[in-house]
């Protein structure tokens, strides 16, 4: 038999050893765990270089195609001004006469309208005529 003192020893013997092999089996697993870690940073590091040259291609074409837009736009905006001064000279040079013969062909046809004594009155000036809202004052 144990005596007491014995038996204390004992369960502290039993518990160091669980104790140390929990430790063990915790260490050993973070091992594996580091292990893995460092073997997707190398992989991420050899994958790396060759996604930063992809980039830096698809950088260099993007500039290249802005560079491209910015001449298509400056000429663009050539065209405009160009359109809009051929614009301003069509209306100068077409416009002024088309108005003239508007107003000229308005007054010939209010004189010819006007030339029968309609809306005149006794001394030969035009009379406006009043209109009829349909309600009485008052």
């Amino acid at each position: 038999m144990l005596t007491g003192g014995q038996l204390a020893g004992l369960i502290v013997a039993v518990f160091w050893a669980v104790l140390v092999s929990f430790i063990a089996l915790t260490l050993l697993k973070l091992s594996r765990l580091l292990g893995e870690a460092g073997r997707v940073v190398r992989e991420l590091g050899d994958q790396a270089a060759p996604l930063l040259d992809d980039m830096t291609r698809t950088v260099e074409r993007a500039n290249e195609q802005l560079g491209r837009t910015d001449v298509i736009t400056k000429q663009v905006a050539g065209v405009t001004q160009n359109v809009s001064a051929v614009t301003t000279v069509m209306t100068s040079v077409v416009g002024g006469p088309l108005v003239k013969a508007a107003a000229f062909s308005y007054g010939v046809r209010k004189a010819l309208k006007n030339g029968d004594g309609d809306g005149r009155n006794a001394s030969g000036r035009p009379q406006l005529q009043a209109r009829s809202s349909g309600k009485g004052r008052g």
